[in-house]
């Protein structure tokens, strides 16, 4: 299939305009005709994850490496449509939806570019590289009518939902307090992915690569390890600070924190990336009727020194904790019978009146099985081979299929990675900053 850019261009323009009633629906059998672009590690996760779901089969794909297009074909036939240049992509009209997993600095474009065509998107985290792209996606998807869902899995997975519904419940109290992390212990956890050998130009079309970042010689370390540079990723901010705002905004109900500060620095993987790989943040939620306000501490650990890998929550309230990993744990706070007093501190005289206006209030009570206290965890476990990841991909089709909405669109995607990426910008400029999360813009 030859495709000009004039064709191009008027494919998208025409469906860009096109009303949302006119595009494709799906009957039940109906196959839904899906196109990768970015077939790297985590668009090939991806891909694997929606050939799952019933009634979705590949149609093309697109990479700026030869290599991975081989791939494709290798795994998936020989009449899977590939090419270097993912506009080709978008003018296909057996194309329906496309997954974006392109380094991060092409995320806004593409996904416009798709929207405009009439393809529903799945978009991987975070939505965008800077803050001030995600105003155009909101609007692009507003627009065209097609449907966006942003690939952090935390937002579907079971852990979350039992967490929502226990802080509704007031399982903890009222909340005060949460603290979120992500540490690693590998070198692919800290981004040290192979380098295919004897790499050249003529496998790599690096200019498209390159697109809207600063141009510089072939480079191949820049495209195998892109999160490690700024050029083109958003660092442990936006590939593993956003997965927490987003695990922590769809169980709190909040729509985002107005005051962000972040600090840390590059201690261990010292290979020419300008990529932290250690950060932590204070982020701050306004009370608003969903929740009380709160602090958010959060850190990623690229330089762990222990023995595993790790990621989780503690949300701290005011009658006990709920910690939230692999399982959900709510820890009750002992009930306090008595406060006590500092009476012995002050004159005879007064520590009598105290003390009497003490048991006046708090009368003693002798010991009894029915005053006995329960100290135990209430633990809720994930059902046998539940895959989060795989759950995120089937509410993304089952929404393709049935034209329903999702809950990690585009707005909510840009106020998860909207202080994400303040974060970077705060560490980087040594500076807290301001965050409106209603206007999704900087405060």
């Amino acid at each position: 299939m030859h495709t000009t850019r004039r064709s191009f261009l008027a494919a998208s323009s025409a469906a860009g305009m096109a009303p949302a009633a006119s595009f494709k629906t799906f009957a039940a059998n109906d196959r839904i005709r899906v196109a990768l672009i970015g077939a790297g590690g985590m668009g090939s996760s991806d891909l694997a994850s929606a050939l799952r779901c019933p009634g979705v089969e590949l149609a093309a794909a697109a990479d700026v490496y030869q290599g991975r297009l081989d791939r494709i074909k290798e795994v998936y036939g020989s009449k899977v449509f590939t090419t270097r240049d993912y506009r080709e992509v978008l003018v296909r009209s057996d194309v329906d939806a496309v997954i974006v997993a392109t380094p991060d600095h092409w995320h806004s474009r593409i996904t416009i570019d798709a929207l405009n065509a009439g393809k529903d998107v799945y978009c991987e985290k975070p939505m965008v590289q800077k803050v001030e792209q995600g105003i155009a996606v909101v609007e692009a998807e507003k627009r065209t009518g097609r449907l966006l869902q942003v690939g952090s899995q935390y937002v579907s997975s079971l852990i979350y939902h039992k967490a929502k519904q226990l802080l509704k419940e007031g399982a903890i109290g009222r909340l005060n307090m949460v603290e979120g992390w992500v540490d690693r212990n590998t070198a692919l956890g800290a981004w040290q992915y192979n380098i295919p050998p004897n790499t050249n130009e003529s496998e790599i079309d690096w200019d498209r690569f390159l697109g809207n970042a600063p141009k510089r010689p072939f480079e191949p370390i820049r495209l195998f390890r892109w999160r490690n540079y700024s050029d083109y990723g958003t660092g442990v901010a936006g590939d593993l600070f956003v997965h927490l705002l987003s695990g922590l905004h769809f169980a709190t109900s909040s729509i985002g924190p107005t005051k962000i500060y972040a600090s840390g620095g590059l201690r261990r993987w010292k290979d020419g990336r300008d990529a932290a790989d250690v950060m932590l943040a204070l982020i701050e939620y306004p009370e608003r009727p969903e929740h009380p306000d709160f602090t958010f501490m959060l850190r990623v650990n690229l330089t762990n020194g222990g023995n595993a890998d790790g990621f989780g929550f503690r949300f701290t309230g005011d009658e006990g904790v709920m910690s939230c990993g692999s399982t959900v744990t709510v820890t009750k706070a002992a009930r306090e019978i008595e406060p006590g007093t500092m009476a012995g501190a002050f004159s005879k005289k007064v520590r009598e009146e105290i003390l009497s206006e003490y048991r006046a209030k708090y009368p003693e009570r002798k010991p009894s099985v029915e005053g006995m206290q329960s100290h135990g965890d209430q633990v809720f476990d994930l059902p046998p081979r539940y895959d989060a990841h795989q759950e995120h991909h089937r509410t993304f089709w089952n929404a393709v299929r049935n034209r329903t909405s999702v809950v990690e669109d585009s707005t909510f995607g840009l106020r998860a990675a909207g202080p994400a990426l303040l974060c970077l910008s705060s560490y980087n400029e040594n500076r807290a900053y301001k965050w409106d999360p209603l206007a999704m813009k900087v405060g």
